[in-house]
C-alpha cells in the first residue's frame, strides 16, 4: 500500500506534465547548513530551518525552535537518523508533528521519534500509511497556540488534500507552514471541493486578519511559496467548480480517481467526480 501512495504522490510532478508545464526546478536562496545523501537542511531565518528530501518532489521538513524547545513539522520519506540530523541543528528537545498522514510526510523517519501529532481527522489514513510507527499518536487542537518559549506556533486545520490536513501559522515572523494543503501550485484534492472552498474561505480570512505574507508548502523549491492571492485565487475556483461554471480537462494518467485537472491563475487542482460536491 506504501508503495502505490507514493506512487500517488508523484503526481505533484507528472501532473505538471499533463497540462504542459515544466515541474518546479528547484532555486535556493537559504544557506545549507547541513547536507548528505537523504536530505538538505537551509535556514529559512535564525531560528527557522527547511529540510529538502530526495525521493519525492523535495518534500520539505521544518525545524522551529523556540528559546526553551522546537517542532519538527513532517519527518520526509526516508531520512536515515533524522533525529541525529535535528539534534546537530538545535539542541532543543524537539516535538515531531505532521501537516498531514501521507509517506512523503510521515514516512519512515517517523520511527525516530517516540510521539508524533497528527490532525485526528487523518486516523483514516494512518493504518495505510504509517501503520509501522510504534510510538505514541497524538491530536492536534483547531485553534491551538503551541509555545516553544518566546515563540508561538498556531495550528489552524485546512482540510482538503487530506481530510486531516493542517496549516502551521508564525503570525509574529508574517508566514506559515502548510504541507500539501494548498498543494504548492498543485493540489491533489483528496476530499471535494465543498471542504476546499471552506478551507480557502478561512485561511484567507486568517492570513489578511494577521498579515501572513506566504505559506512555506510541503514540497518546497525555492520560488513556489503560496500566498493569500493564490488562495483567494482557489476559493474562486471552488467555488465556479462547484456552480457549473467551470470544467477542468481530462487527464487519462490520473491516479487514485483524480483524473482531471483544472489549470487556472498558476495553480492546478487534481481531483475526480466524486470530489465535485
Amino acid at each position: 500500500m506504501k508503495k502505490l501512495c507514493l506512487a500517488a504522490m508523484a503526481l505533484f510532478v507528472q501532473m505538471a506534465t499533463v497540462v504542459g508545464q515544466a515541474p518546479f526546478t528547484p532555486q535556493y536562496n537559504e544557506k545549507e547548513v547541513f547536507k548528505n545523501e537523504d536530505v538538505i537542511f537551509r535556514q529559512i531565518d535564525a531560528h527557522t530551518w527547511v529540510g529538502s528530501g530526495h525521493l519525492m518532489a523535495n518534500e520539505s521538513l521544518y525545524l522551529i525552535e523556540g528559546d526553551e524547545r522546537a517542532i519538527l513539522i513532517d519527518a520526509g520519506t526516508k531520512i536515515a537518523d533524522l533525529d541525529k540530523i535535528v539534534a546537530k541543528i538545535t539542541y532543543k528537545p524537539v516535538t515531531l508533528m505532521a501537516t498531514h498522514v501521507h509517506p512523503d510526510h510521515t514516512g519512515e523517519p517517523v520511527n525516530y521519534f517516540p510521539e508524533i501529532y497528527i490532525n485526528a481527522g487523518d486516523m483514516v489514513n494512518v493504518a495505510q500509511m504509517m501503520g509501522d510507527y510504534k510510538g505514541e499518536i497524538k491530536y492536534l487542537r483547531d485553534g491551538e497556540v503551541i509555545d516553544l518559549g518566546g515563540r508561538q506556533i498556531e495550528v489552524i486545520f485546512t482540510p482538503g488534500h487530506t481530510p486531516g490536513s493542517t496549516t502551521f501559522f508564525d503570525k509574529a515572523a508574517g508566514y506559515g507552514f502548510s504541507g500539501d494543503a494548498f498543494g504548492s501550485g498543485n493540489l491533489l484534492l483528496g476530499t471535494n471541493f465543498s471542504t476546499l472552498l471552506i478551507t480557502c474561505q478561512r485561511t484567507g480570512e486568517y492570513m489578511q486578519k494577521n498579515n501572513i505574507r506566504h505559506l512555506y508548502p510541503g514540497h518546497y523549491m525555492g520560488s513556489n511559496l503560496e500566498t493569500p492571492k493564490r488562495v483567494s485565487d482557489m476559493l474562486q475556483m471552488s467555488k465556479d467548480m462547484l456552480a457549473g461554471k467551470l470544467k477542468g480537462e481530462k487527464n487519462d494518467r490520473g491516479m487514485m480517481g483524480l483524473n482531471h485537472v483544472l489549470n487556472m491563475h498558476g495553480v492546478r487542482i487534481n481531483y475526480g467526480e466524486s470530489q465535485l460536491k
